[in-house]
């Protein structure tokens, strides 16, 4: 390679590094510590021609979708870049100036055929796809395509077409039909039931459920967490495939609460004669991180004193025994999750405020963002101040639903 090359110091791109693996033949991994160690690659020994020579002037360039499965000594010879996934506008433009395109040129097809709009093509990128690139919106299209040209064919539109077309240059109008145009009950009909549910944000306030921000290799998603009261021994029940660290959080979050009991107008006791049921929905699908730690707190406060969190509000940030709220990572990706589901509000660490200058402006200009640093500033922003009244005036809302109907936050 460095010969075709006919330079000593050429870029390698090294593709997934993270789908390496060892087997009898060897390890790869092995020999690429040798090779990107900076120490030592100048004497690197090619032991298929065994022979030394020089890498160090070689620039290597590697890419991995996920970076737990890379082996650690390795890790430890790269520099880190993480990339965030496309926006909607951005996938919005690639599907429309070279997706498209490409599939209908591959499938022998031209505009004066099938039109996709930008309606359809959002349509596909919420309901049928689920990740960060656009490799399965390609699929989708391509799917998409290739119904249509049996279509066309079955019903004998093809030579028709062609023949506009081809009379176009003569001046001719021909008699073709016009072109499909792709809307949303079109791909509903070529492509069958949506594949994946759009996130949006709660119709209503609800009493013990609100609503987070999640990172997961796909991009930003909402994450709602849910709580419920029952007779029982003190117990905390949680469930929805927690991870280690999010049962944590949970945990941290109930042990913040308690420390501050008085100033929510709850007995000290409060937790011991009732059992309380975290639950994170769409329980088949792991999750983890302390980012949902504020965001059970207030799901947890909430349910406690019957008093809505507000719906048109989302939130994420790990929350410290004493209340302070750290920052946490993936803001341009849960912010974009949050614009696309339609909340426009959010709730963020402060010292992830840097962060913000990655997400677009033209998404920035439209969001209000709440830079908090403790839990006393989530509450008066998620309860609207509510929770912060004095505890005499909280305590009202723990009486029985018969006698004191839950508050009503209307936004």
């Amino acid at each position: 390679m460095m010969k075709r090359a006919g330079t000593v110091n050429p870029v390698f791109l090294l593709d997934e590094v993270d789908k390496m693996s060892m087997d009898f033949r060897g390890d790869p991994s092995s020999a690429l510590l040798e090779v990107l160690d900076p120490e030592q690659n100048d004497t690197f020994v090619d032991h298929y021609m065994d022979i030394e020579y020089d890498l160090s002037k070689v620039m290597f360039i590697a890419t991995a979708n996920v970076e737990h499965p890379i082996p650690p000594a390795l890790k430890d010879r790269m520099e880190i870049i993480q990339l965030a996934g496309y926006t909607p506008n951005e996938k919005l433009e690639i599907a429309r100036q070279f997706l498209v395109p490409r599939q209908l040129d591959s499938h022998g097809l031209t505009e004066d055929e099938i039109r996709f709009g930008e309606d359809s093509l959002g349509h596909l990128m919420d309901s049928y796809t689920r990740e960060a690139g656009v490799r399965n919106l390609e699929r989708e299209i391509a799917a998409v395509c290739r119904k249509l040209a049996r279509r066309l064919v079955e019903e004998g539109r093809v030579k028709k077409v062609k023949a506009k077309a081809k009379a176009k240059g003569k001046g001719a109008s021909g008699d073709a039909e016009p072109a499909i145009a792709v809307d949303r009950e079109l791909v509903g009909e070529l492509l069958g039931k949506p594949k994946f549910r759009p996130y949006k944000k709660l119709d209503d306030s609800e009493v013990g459920v609100a609503t987070g921000l999640a990172w997961t290799q796909a991009g930003g998603e909402l994450l709602q967490s849910e709580v419920g009261l029952m007779k029982g021994s003190g117990k905390l029940i949680l469930t929805g495939k927690l991870g280690d660290v999010m049962k944590e959080s949970a945990r941290a979050a109930m042990s913040y609460l308690r420390s501050r009991a008085d100033g929510f107008g709850l007995e000290p006791g409060f937790h011991a004669d009732q059992d309380l049921h975290i639950h994170v929905p769409e329980g088949a699908i792991p999750k983890d991180g302390p980012s949902a730690g504020i965001t059970m707190a207030s799901a947890i406060i909430s349910s406690l004193l019957r008093v809505p969190v507000r719906g048109d509000v989302a939130m994420t940030g790990e929350i410290t025994l004493r209340g302070k709220v750290l920052p946490v990572g993936g803001i341009k990706d849960k912010v974009l999750a949050a614009y696309r589901a339609g909340i426009f509000e959010i709730l963020l660490p402060k010292e992830n405020d840097k962060d913000l200058e990655e997400v677009p402006e033209e998404v920035r200009d439209k969001m209000k963002f709440h830079l908090v640093e403790s839990m006393d500033e989530v509450l008066e922003i998620a309860f609207d101040g509510v929770v912060q009244r004095a505890p005499e005036v909280a305590a009202e809302f723990q009486k029985p639903a018969s006698e004191a109907p839950p508050a009503n936050v209307a936004h």
